[in-house]
């Protein structure tokens, strides 16, 4: 709770959020950081530089999961 007694939500829950941190990015798809870190590696995972700070934009969670869904169905 914020210390208005309202519910605080998370950042990493945000729907206005452009870009997510990768610690953020692991907690939309529940996986751990370093596995997240793995997918951005191996450009499974979309993410851009900022000067030395790693995001994801905040819709790559969304479409890493609809290409693995499809990948799926067509196995």
């Amino acid at each position: 709770m914020d210390e208005h007694g309202t519910l605080a939500t998370p950042a990493d829950d945000d729907p206005t959020l452009v870009l997510l941190t990768v610690k953020e990015a692991a907690r939309r798809l529940r996986i751990g950081r370093t596995t997240c870190f793995a997918l951005i590696r191996t450009g499974e995972l979309e993410s851009i530089d900022i000067g030395r700070l790693r995001r994801v934009p905040a819709d790559a969670p969304a479409k890493y999961v609809a290409r693995r869904r499809e990948a799926k169905r067509a196995a």
